[in-house]
């Protein structure tokens, strides 16, 4: 029986909420062991409060430990920690460098090949680019697949995407909403940017939809980070309603945001982490895909909702789009604002409009309804 576990993933805020499932399996395959995620110091209030956790290491890649003698500095920190098991949940040389020289007495899950060696048992990440069709699985599976075939675990417990709100930020989201919205408001949030420009939905066809919203009764509040500021606002410019709109893009944090989607009745959403930490709030979505492969990442819940084209270079996992003229993002243009509306319209005539926090919990259900155009 493992005592001593280390998760590794150091990358971005959906990337970590895929973990989540992962996690709630060590926890229920090792009740007694001290549990530790090491991610990246920005988005440690995501998992700070997870109850499947003992402990959050947290490296921050930009700033101190940045740089090759920083990153030996920091695998000496993990050496001392004499982990027994590590896991290794992100395929990029700083993860695969940490969790092969970590000294733990079992290494395992994916690597970079120049690792390889150092590790007990590496393991396909069947969610890349790179794997054939006809074996991609979704990310959340290829992590259980990690724990199944590389651990040994006998019981997965996936209760899907997972996140636990810290008290205080909870509050401060209340304290918010209570100053922002009506007490009988009903709110469909936006999420217009992404990471990518292949990921972005015409800033155009969301103002259409907001402008639709408002006039069947809805609030629309603009999520997102400060990059997304530009976005959001020629977004709004292009609006002809402009009461009811509410606008937090760049100036709330992850789990204050996450705690406002909870309140609201819908997401309309890129593919984006935000649309991960929607799935963890219980959100109904429905999203637009372009560039990213629907079979690995599409939101992992059976209530949810995404549209895409037949684009003949779909998924092609460029980030910006290399056709010209009217081919140009085809994959987001061919994607039509009633389409998207008919779908949200559906969702939310299904509860009523009830804030996700009101939604019945539905376990095992967790592939999203595909819609192919």
């Amino acid at each position: 029986m493992y005592k001593n576990i280390l998760v590794i993933n150091t990358m971005h805020i959906g990337d970590l909420m895929l973990v989540t499932p992962a996690l709630r399996t060590l926890r229920t395959n090792y009740p007694e062991a001290h549990i530790a995620l090491l991610t990246d110091k920005p988005l440690g209030d995501l998992v700070r409060c997870n109850e499947n956790l003992d402990e959050c290491i947290l490296i921050d890649k930009h700033g101190k430990d940045k740089g090759l003698l920083a990153l030996v500095r920091f695998i000496r920190k993990i050496r001392a920690r004499h982990f027994d098991l590590v896991i290794n949940f992100h395929r990029n040389e700083r993860a695969s460098a940490i969790a092969a020289f970590s000294g733990g007495k079992r290494i395992v899950g994916y690597s970079q090949p120049g690792f390889k060696r150092f590790f007990d048992k590496v393991m396909p990440n069947r969610a890349m680019a790179d794997t054939p069709p006809e074996l991609v699985k979704h990310q959340v599976l290829c992590h259980l697949d990690v724990l199944k075939e590389a651990v040994g675990v006998k019981t997965i417990d996936d209760r899907g995407l997972e996140m636990m709100l810290p008290p205080e930020e909870e509050a401060k989201a209340a304290a918010l909403w209570q100053q922002e919205f009506a007490p009988k408001a009903k709110v469909v949030a936006f999420n217009i940017g992404a990471s990518w420009q292949t990921k972005r939905w015409l800033d155009s066809y969301f103002a259409a939809c907001a402008d639709r919203f408002i006039r069947e009764g809805y609030d629309v509040a603009f999520m997102g980070g400060p990059t997304d500021v530009p976005l959001v606002e020629k977004c709004r410019a292009q609006m002809e309603e402009q009461e009811h709109v509410h606008v937090f893009t760049g100036k709330v944090s992850l789990t204050v945001l996450a705690g406002l989607l909870r309140r609201c009745s819908l997401f309309l959403t890129t593919d984006s982490g935000p649309m991960h930490v929607g799935v963890a709030m219980n959100v109904p979505i429905v999203t637009m895909f372009g560039a990213s492969p629907v079979p690995t990442f599409y939101p992992y819940d059976g209530k949810d909702v995404l549209i895409k084209t037949p684009e003949p270079c779909h998924p092609c996992g460029i980030h910006e789009c290399p056709r010209k003229g009217q081919d140009n993002m085809a994959c987001m243009k061919n994607i039509p604002v009633d389409t998207v509306m008919k779908y949200a319209e559906e969702l939310l005539a299904a509860h009523d409009g009830a804030p996700a926090y009101e939604w019945p919990p539905h376990p095992g259900d967790y592939k999203c309804r595909v819609i192919e155009l």
